[in-house]
């Protein structure tokens, strides 16, 4: 744990309970393979602790990307749930921002390298904190990584959900390349085919330039492991407290997606919100006003995504 604290007095009323003061402290986890750096948020008076787990790509802590995309979610996340008494660690993933040198050959990095990132930042936190068991927070494709991560693991108090996949990831991607209206028919044919190869295990050697920065010959592998992951099998072969939370203006996963989590978990908490996109925030239905939302990381997450964490979370203790 480094020096660095910077205490944050928070002032506002959120959601008709009494904020409370908390502190940002930098936390490292050395691996073998070189440093991982991520930011503590505790609170003064502690009820819970949560590890928030980002999404695809090249995703920083705070939930921005450098593909250009910087809503700030999990920062303001983290102090939404701070100022509500949750104490949560949000990552660096691996290559990404202050843990860029602590990378594999992108060619070698796979789902269950994130998820046993994940699990020893997990036993970290809980030696840390003194805490019975941790919640795994997991947006977008880090609910994937939470479900896997989650598996067989006593530590694991139990699962939030946001924005998350309940259909295999070509189900996903076919369906949001197929519903841009600016991508022309013979791209996603082609998106298709690659798909198509992929899920058979094999790379494939000539992508399109417009399609490389999705299918790389790099970043293949990864795809290969996760297109044969099924996160609705693999929620419902656990028996954890869950939290489904997703919007009904998300552009990029949908709410049949998360029916499809709850339909295989029955005992899961399902929370859909009304104008929520996959960023948390509050938006338009119109496509360009909703990925707008995207890059304004002042707009806060919608209020109701920090409800129902918190009083999922109070009502497992």
């Amino acid at each position: 744990m480094l020096a660095r604290l910077a205490l944050v007095a928070v002032l506002a009323m959120t959601g008709g309970a009494s904020a409370a003061a908390f502190k940002d402290s930098e936390a490292s986890l050395p691996t073998t393979l070189g440093t991982l750096y991520g930011t503590l948020v505790t609170p003064e008076k502690s009820s819970a602790v949560a590890l928030i787990l980002a999404g695809s790509g090249p995703t920083d802590r705070d939930g921005n990307s450098t593909m250009g995309i910087h809503p700030n979610t999990l920062k303001l996340l983290a102090g939404a749930l701070g100022a509500r008494g949750i104490t949560t660690l949000r990552t660096d993933k691996r290559g990404i921002a202050q843990s860029a040198d602590a990378m594999i050959s992108e060619s070698d990095l796979t789902p269950q390298t994130y998820a046993d990132d994940a699990k020893a930042w997990v036993a970290q936190l809980r030696g840390q904190t003194g805490a019975k068991c941790i919640w795994l927070i997991g947006h977008s494709e880090g609910a994937l990584i939470a479900e896997m991560a989650a598996q067989n693991n006593p530590d694991i108090c139990g699962l939030v959900l946001a924005s998350a996949p309940g259909r295999k990831l070509g189900d996903i991607i076919r369906a949001q390349i197929n519903s841009n209206p600016a991508n022309p028919a013979d791209l996603k044919a082609e998106a298709d085919n690659i798909l198509n190869t992929l899920e058979n295990g094999q790379t494939v050697a000539d992508v399109p330039p417009v399609l490389a920065p999705l299918f790389r010959p790099s970043v293949q592998p990864y795809m290969i492991a996760e297109l044969a992951l099924d996160p609705a099998a693999m929620l419902g072969a656990m028996k954890l407290p869950v939290l489904i939370v997703q919007g009904d203006n998300d552009i990029q996963v949908s709410v049949d997606d998360a029916k499809a989590l709850s339909a295989a978990e029955p005992d899961a908490k399902l929370v859909i919100l009304p104008g929520v996109n996959h960023v948390l925030k509050q938006a338009p239905a119109d496509r360009a006003e909703n990925i707008a939302t995207y890059n304004n990381p002042d707009l806060p997450i919608a209020p109701r995504v920090t409800d129902a964490i918190t009083a999922f979370i109070a009502s497992n203790p």
